[in-house]
């Protein structure tokens, strides 16, 4: 069942829309991420739903309920940002009851929040520290008390807008981790903005990628991975090997040679990816010089200069990786090709 619908919504200043008739579902118990660089739209979107800025056009649903005169305090939505937004001069548990205080939820017999509030900080990881000053805490344990403030009201709808921005890598893939099964086991319903593809593809059940206000791509982690809609979603996703191509016959005719592709791939003038695993070492084929190479831990990234064509960027493993500076040669496997749709 669909909780959320965005139909036809623009944003615009002035003459430049930042959300350009976008149209969007998520279903309850449904975690979406949205992705996109800087000024795709993608914080203006969650400002929309959450009623902080109002649409030039289009409708904002909520439980099949236009929510044009809703005010923000009874759409039921939670949001949570990068930053937190935690009250200094409130504890741990006052920041938690807060958002219970503001929407009367969580009320015992006697009138107290203290029961709700030691089951949300059990819940994200930080029994007993009702008593704490916000102060004291680390990012992540910041971030925790953020969540169990948002989740407080129990919001039909929870948006997290960078919810990770601010920490170290380690800490955000150990988080995303434990958030994806926190709202899994509540059967949350979630709406989150990132700029991280890894993390978004860690945490959503479906990922929506903008730009320039509009969606590029919309579906799940490994379809968009997979079959990126065009060259602006597979750059995004950090994919380098993009050229023009040639298609015809189960073959790409490219500045770098002829390169097979998958079996029943579009032909016609287009343009390939070639993905990194892809790109395989090989005792003849495409000769290149070996310009970077920088240690992932699971393998070696290279990045060569090809005799033709532009630069390639390669994976290969620990064992035998060339040197800077080295000539190798290269060859394509087709099932690490892709053809992208035509423009």
């Amino acid at each position: 069942m669909t909780l959320l619908s965005l139909a036809g919504v623009s944003v615009r200043f002035g003459e430049r829309a930042v959300v350009d008739a976008v149209d969007l579902e998520v279903a309850e118990h449904e975690i979406v991420c949205v992705l996109g660089p800087s000024g795709s739209g993608k914080s203006t979107l969650l400002r929309v739903v959450a009623g902080l800025q109002p649409v030039s056009a289009g409708q904002v649903l909520l439980g099949g309920a236009d929510q044009a005169r809703v005010p923000v305090h009874r759409r039921g939505v939670g949001l949570m940002f990068q930053d937190h937004q935690l009250f200094p001069h409130r504890d741990v548990g006052g920041n938690v009851a807060f958002g219970l205080r503001m929407r009367g939820a969580g009320r015992s017999s006697s009138g107290s929040y203290e029961a709700r509030v030691a089951e949300l900080l059990e819940l994200v990881g930080l029994p007993g520290a009702q008593g704490r000053s916000v102060s004291s805490l680390s990012g992540g344990e910041q971030q925790r008390v953020a969540l169990a403030r948002a989740l407080a009201p129990s919001p039909r709808l929870l948006m997290l807008d960078e919810p990770l921005g601010q920490l170290d890598r380690g800490l955000r893939e150990r988080l995303v981790v434990e958030l994806r099964e926190l709202f899994s086991r509540l059967g949350t319903t979630v709406l989150a903005v990132t700029h991280d593809q890894g993390e978004a593809f860690a945490l959503a059940d479906r990922v929506v990628v903008m730009q320039e206000g509009r969606i590029a791509q919309a579906g799940t982690p490994l379809e968009v991975w997979q079959r990126p809609a065009s060259e602006f979603v597979a750059r995004f996703l950090g994919f380098e090997n993009v050229i023009p191509a040639t298609v015809a016959g189960g073959a790409a005719a490219t500045a770098w040679g002829k390169v097979v592709v998958p079996a029943g791939s579009p032909e016609g003038e287009r343009r390939i990816l070639v993905r990194p695993s892809g790109v395989v070492l090989a005792a003849a084929g495409l000769r290149c010089e070996v310009l970077a190479r920088t240690f992932r831990g699971t393998h070696v990234a290279l990045r060569l200069r090809p005799e033709a064509g532009p630069v390639l960027e390669a994976a290969c493993g620990l064992a035998g990786a060339p040197e800077v500076g080295d000539r190798v040669a290269v060859s394509f496997t087709p099932s690490e090709v892709v053809v992208l749709p035509a423009a």
